[in-house]
């Protein structure tokens, strides 16, 4: 009888390493609606742009072409901890309002509207191919 030791042998499996694309940040500040991201993928843009609004001095503006002006909704951090963000709201006939949402209801409105498979535009004017609304961040100093 032998008394070998019986180690067993490692397999290595030598794949190449799989290519990891990273979008850079000035190309993630634009997002058209409607979009090819899946909902798990909204999710996470909308995680990122609560953090963009809370340290980076930004503001999130959605726009939508109707057939009676643009309505434009801004969003902007009120308080440095990112729990409580200002909505202004622009109607052409009916002006601005302004409201307060928490995180969670802010973070909602954003998943449901970037999810959307229709857009907002009601402007049967527009093309085709223009007939998409609009979601960007931009500096809050840039806001009207």
């Amino acid at each position: 009888m032998s008394s070998e030791l019986s180690t067993p042998k490692l397999r290595v499996d030598c794949k190449p390493p799989r290519e990891i694309t990273v979008t850079p940040r000035k190309t993630r500040r634009h997002l058209s609606v409607p979009n090819d991201r899946s909902r798990v993928s909204v999710v996470s843009y909308v995680e990122w742009v609560l953090i963009e609004l809370t340290h980076e001095g930004l503001a999130a503006e959605y726009r939508s072409s109707h057939l009676w002006g643009t309505r434009r909704t801004q969003y902007a951090a009120e308080n440095s901890r990112g729990e409580v963000f200002s909505k202004h709201h622009y109607d052409a006939r009916l002006g601005w309002h302004t409201e307060t949402l928490v995180r969670e209801e802010l973070r909602a409105e954003l998943v449901n509207r970037l999810s959307r498979s229709r857009p907002e535009t009601s402007d049967p004017d527009l093309d085709a191919m223009c007939r998409c609304d609009r979601f960007v961040l931009k500096p809050i100093r840039q806001l009207p």
